[in-house]
């Protein structure tokens, strides 16, 4: 666990958001995956009469969007996820004198945020892509992303499933606070259709695309109008299977399929929803009261956007009768679950409306278990 009060006024000058081109609703993702479900039954009719196999069990929008709130999704390409015969988007392979493609979503988003916060890439002296997906193990994304935006300094890559985005903007807070850095670029490319299993009933709703971009940087060099002061960052881990992805490189070495049964995203969520539910509460109030607040008070949660009824029920915790949507504002319901971006859109799409002064928490929770989130105050420009 870590926390801190900060030695120095670090701000979040510019935010930025590319929005994949499209969306694909409930009703056409469960045709789809029913379409695949009836003919794997008929296929397989014997096996399934005599147990050796399960029926896959037909889906509905109704269900899907009581179950998490969902109710469309943007992708990067619908072509191949709404076919019953192949159930996995189609991503053509770039050469690699090509930007790659998490480099290209990140790069749109990160354009946005330099504009928003007044920044050129000479005024930025390091860039941290965080994301619960990435594209390749090396050269890292955030390098080739600097590569493109001409940045001298430093890049890096770092991976804490769905809390990447709290976890990228605390080192960037970290490395502006320990003096190697006045300016960070934080991207958050969550491309994490192809680790979809459209196959599977219980999951196959639940991922969109999407990338997000923050500049975080030293309040004395801040001349944005916009600018959010980082009170505070906490961030806490404790380990659980109840959220995993097996896919990796060493499938080859075991000789198996490495995108076989359980190699990409599974959870069960009813453990999920009853231990990470009241863990976020208590570190957000934790965290909130650390940072002379109180809970009920402040203005807006910017909450991990993975599940509504997760989100209702931590935001009641923390505001009580006077949580409302307004103070804990959803995006899930046109974008989905997009990972470690969630709460970084929440927090670009919802928050003109505040005043110079007003407080808020951005906060992020998913596989590790792992917590991240930011105490942040719109500062008086």
């Amino acid at each position: 666990m870590s926390d801190n009060k900060l030695p120095r006024s670090v701000v979040i000058s510019g935010t930025g958001l590319w929005t994949p081109p499209h969306s694909i609703s409930n009703e056409e993702l469960v045709d789809a995956y029913n379409r695949f479900a009836e003919r794997f039954n008929a296929e397989h009719a014997d096996a399934i009469e005599a147990g050796e196999i399960a029926a896959r069990p037909l889906s509905s929008a109704e269900f899907i969007e009581k179950a998490s709130g969902i109710k469309s999704r943007f992708v990067v390409s619908r072509e191949g996820i709404l076919d019953p015969e192949r159930m996995r988007p189609y991503l053509p392979e770039r050469a690699d004198d090509e930007l790659c493609l998490q480099a290209e979503m990140g790069l749109a988003a990160a354009r946005d945020a330099l504009a928003a916060a007044g920044k050129k890439p000479g005024d930025i002296d390091a860039v941290i892509v965080g994301a619960s997906y990435l594209q390749r193990a090396y050269p890292a994304i955030a390098i080739e992303i600097q590569g493109a935006l001409g940045i001298d300094g430093f890049a890096f890559d770092m991976e804490v499933a769905c809390s990447s985005a709290t976890f990228a903007l605390q080192r960037a807070v970290d490395t502006i606070c320990s003096g190697a850095a006045k300016t960070v670029l934080v991207i958050n490319p969550e491309l994490a259709s192809p680790q979809v299993d459209y196959t599977d009933r219980d999951s196959h709703f639940i991922f969109g695309d999407v990338a997000v971009a923050s500049v975080v940087e030293s309040a004395e060099t801040c001349t944005a109008d916009d600018a959010w002061e980082i009170l505070g960052t906490r961030a806490k881990t404790v380990f659980s299977n109840n959220i995993r992805s097996n896919f990796s490189y060493t499938s080859r070495a075991a000789d198996v399929d490495p995108f076989g049964d359980g190699k990409l995203f599974r959870q069960n969520g009813r453990k999920v929803f009853k231990e990470v539910c009241p863990m976020a509460a208590a570190h957000i109030e934790k965290h909130v009261r650390e940072t002379g607040g109180a809970p009920a008070e402040l203005a807006r949660y910017w909450l991990h956007q993975a599940n509504i009824n997760m989100n209702n029920l931590i935001a009641r915790k923390l505001m009580g009768d006077g949580a409302s949507e307004e103070r804990a504002p959803v995006v899930l319901d046109r974008y989905a679950n997009t990972g470690c971006a969630g709460s970084v859109i929440a927090f670009h799409l919802y928050r003109d409306d505040l005043q110079p002064g007003d407080r808020g928490v951005i906060c992020s929770f998913g596989a590790g278990y792992s917590i991240g989130s930011l105490v942040v105050e719109k500062a008086r420009r």
